[in-house]
């Protein structure tokens, strides 16, 4: 799509600190975060919202969900197991559609992470 900023940043035509890529994925930092870990993990394929989704991305997001925890660890925000306890965490978020507070329309799944990251922040 010409006019979508994620379009554009998987061309490279617009930069990104990626922290991931591959054939159909691509994660980066955003560039406003709502917490100490904040990225967009995006397909490459456009797809404006989650609600456009079909039985065929059924692979596609089940990569995209495997991803969040992945990257999660590596920023430092992935659950451990401490003393039989659980420490740490992130939050995923699909924001879809205007009443869901969609943005920008390109299908991404926001990783958000930190000390209670949702706890007084948007």
């Amino acid at each position: 799509m010409d006019n979508c900023i994620f379009c554009k940043i998987a061309a490279g035509q617009i930069p990104a600190k990626l922290i991931h890529e591959d054939d159909e994925l691509m994660a980066f930092h955003d560039i406003n975060p709502a917490a100490p870990v904040h990225v967009l993990i995006v397909p490459r394929a456009h797809i404006p919202t989650l609600s456009d989704c079909t039985p065929a991305h059924a692979a596609l997001l089940s990569k995209m969900m495997l991803l969040a925890p992945k990257l999660a660890g590596e920023l430092g925000c992935g659950v451990e197991v401490r003393g039989g306890e659980r420490t740490g965490g992130f939050k995923t978020l699909f924001n879809t559609g205007p009443d869901g507070g969609q943005e920008v329309y390109h299908l991404h799944l926001h990783v958000i992470g930190g000390p209670k990251p949702w706890r007084g922040q948007r």
